[in-house]
């Protein structure tokens, strides 16, 4: 019995395990039916579904700050842009595209090559094609646009330079160099970046964080809002620069600006550092830079014998002239060569040196002067005899403890460093058996191989101004945004001690003091109605024309000292003719209009959450009614 048992059973389990076989192989049949259905019988249709409908990663670009003067008047905004933007993968043809790209867009068929190229391995990449094209265009276009699924508009943001000025930079495409360097710093080949200026320089600051979108879009790149949660990172946008620039005086020191001369005026406040005013003429204007230059704009600009894209405030060194001639008497009364009663060599219109005459600027001489003199009436023959009794090296560790012939650190990029040579130097350019004695005497006065920027003159004046303690020039005041950051806690502002006891740095004073106020003075017409004015004029010889370069640079003390200006003119004359009387319409632009100037800023609403304490909130801020002098004519008066 248990037999028969036995035996039924494992016939049962092998009727079970044979109607398995059969069920695995009835499944396995039609999922291979399903997969040819798929893959073969219906491949072209899926495959045209898969790539009509896909998921993209949308990048929210972040808005860049904008930039600010320290009354949160603008200087560059942000304004919208219609930009055309091309996907690769959607191309149906190249040469209809190209034809259409280069009629419309002045594209060329190379430049949309070298555009996909970027994005080979990246095809359904959003590519930027053209920039802030005109609204006007963008609705004459649209429909021609249903011919090229590849192409779409989208409105952006881009940069207005409020006014021409170098101070500010521009914004531009990224290049491949530096989409090499910053790929992974939230960039992409669409970016726009810092060039050149403040927009260069504070980047980090400025750009924000760029925010990311999952979508999945359909064959025409509509949105099928299929992913609804946690589907979007906001864009942390860039913070704003308030900075210390005063557009007022900005303004009006570039409206009396000589027409078609070259040079620069920097006005600061000595007590800070806070740059006022930045003038670099001739200037251009940035806002080129927002669209596709064309090849003649470009070729124009790089043309003009005038170098409109040079900074002249921090790009350009020039020989300082006259207003060196500070220096000079300091490294003097520093070494005890000098004191204020020691009188030098008798100028009878120059001086002897070995084989070689010296001439001073005055061929009638002023007799034996003592430093205070010497300072008042510019005496060439004073300095040269100075410099015969001062050592080279000497002098050189003088001019650089003085922040000379070194970079301010200013917060702009590419600034110059200017040039004091020592004995190395010498050697090295011109050979070991130079005689340097000649050179010497030249540099005393501020010609020769020494060379200055008009930001490391007012610099150094503004630290006479300010008891003697140089503060490192600088154009930002703060940031704001989502919170309020200021200078001092981005990057502190250096303060250095000039090598001038105090006695020393009086007599200085006292010489400049004497250039303005007293009969002599060859900046005497240099006055300022509520102020007491301190300056220096100078014009320097230069190697590219027979006319002078004309310098000035001043500071006004009232019950405190106020701020410095400097002014260079290339190759215009005499600084107390040419430069002297654009600095005294500043200063007196400056003190005709005080309270305006230092009443607080009005914050606009924006930005209330964010300001310091102390500050006056002001739904908007308008402008305010500014007092403008009378011009000053020259007098006339050399160097």
């Amino acid at each position: 019995m248990s037999h028969c048992s036995g035996l039924i059973s494992g016939v049962d389990r092998f009727g079970l395990h044979h109607y398995l076989r059969i069920l695995i192989g009835l499944i396995f049949t039609v999922l291979v039916a399903a997969l040819f259905r798929l893959q073969v019988v219906q491949g072209a249709y899926y495959k045209q579904i898969a790539e009509s409908n896909f998921v993209r990663l949308r990048r929210i670009i972040a808005t860049r700050g904008e930039i600010y003067d320290h009354k949160y008047r603008p200087i560059v905004q942000n304004v919208p842009s219609q930009n055309l933007y091309l996907i690769p993968g959607r191309i149906r043809s190249f040469q209809s595209l190209a034809d259409f790209l280069a009629q419309e867009f002045g594209v060329t068929m190379e430049e949309l090559r070298q555009h996909i190229e970027k994005t080979r391995f990246r095809s359904y990449e959003d590519i930027l094609i053209a920039e802030n094209i005109p609204y006007e265009n963008v609705l004459t276009l649209s429909e021609k646009l249903n011919y090229f699924p590849e192409l779409f508009f989208r409105t952006e943001t881009t940069r207005r330079y409020v006014y021409p000025n170098h101070f500010t930079g521009y914004v531009g495409r990224i290049n491949e160099t530096e989409y090499q360097k910053y790929k992974t710093e939230d960039y992409t080949i669409n970016s726009q970046i810092g060039k050149t200026g403040l927009e260069k320089f504070y980047e980090v600051l400025v750009k924000g964080r760029d925010g990311r979108e999952i979508i999945q879009v359909d064959a025409m790149g509509r949105n099928l809002n299929l992913f609804k949660a946690e589907s979007t990172i906001e864009p942390e946008n860039g913070m704003s620069l308030v900075l210390t620039i005063d557009n007022d005086i900005q303004s009006y020191a570039e409206s009396i600006f000589p027409k078609g001369m070259r040079g620069a005026i920097v006005a600061m406040d000595v007590t800070t550092g806070g740059i006022l005013a930045y003038v670099s003429k001739p200037d251009f204007d940035p806002n080129l830079f927002m669209s596709k230059i064309s090849v003649e704009d470009w070729q124009a600009m790089n043309d003009d014998k005038s170098k409109p894209m040079v900074d002249r405030v921090i790009h350009a060194a020039y020989p300082p002239g006259s207003v060196f001639k500070t220096v000079t008497a300091g490294v003097g009364l520093e070494k005890g060569i000098i004191n204020e009663f020691t009188l030098l060599e008798n100028c009878a219109g120059g001086m002897k040196v070995g084989n070689r005459f010296f001439k001073c600027w005055s061929s009638y001489g002023h007799g034996r002067s003592n430093i205070n003199n010497a300072i008042k009436v510019s005496c060439d023959v004073f300095f040269y005899d100075l410099s015969l009794k001062i050592k080279l090296e000497d002098f050189y560790q003088y001019v650089h403890q003085s922040q000379l012939g070194q970079r301010t650190g200013i917060d702009l990029p590419n600034e110059r460093s200017g040039l004091f040579p020592n004995t190395e130097w010498y050697h090295k350019n011109y050979g070991q058996r130079i005689s340097i004695i000649g050179h010497k005497v030249n540099l005393a006065i501020g010609q020769g191989e020494v060379l200055c920027t008009p930001i490391q003159m007012c610099a150094l004046y503004s630290a006479y101004a300010n008891n003697g303690i140089w503060i490192q020039p600088h154009l930002l005041q703060k940031t704001v945004g989502h919170s309020t950051v200021m200078r001092e806690q981005i990057n502190p502002v250096s303060k250095v001690r000039l090598p001038l006891n105090p006695k020393n740095l009086a007599l200085i004073q006292r010489g400049l003091y004497s250039v303005c106020n007293e009969p002599g003075g060859t900046a005497t017409r240099v006055q300022v109605k509520g102020a007491t004015t301190y300056g220096k004029t100078g014009s320097a010889e230069n190697v590219h024309g027979r006319t002078t370069h004309a310098w000035f640079t001043g500071y006004i003390v009232t019950n405190k000292p106020e701020i410095c200006v400097t002014v260079f003119l290339e190759n215009a004359g005499h600084g107390g003719s040419m430069a002297a009387p654009l600095a005294t319409q500043i200063l007196n632009f400056y003190m005709g209009n005080y309270q305006t100037i230092k009443a607080p800023a009005k914050v606009p609403l924006q930005f209330r959450d964010a300001v310091a304490e102390g500050d006056e909130f002001d739904e908007t801020v308008n402008g305010t009614e500014i007092a403008i002098p009378e011009p000053v004519i020259g007098n006339g008066i050399h160097d």
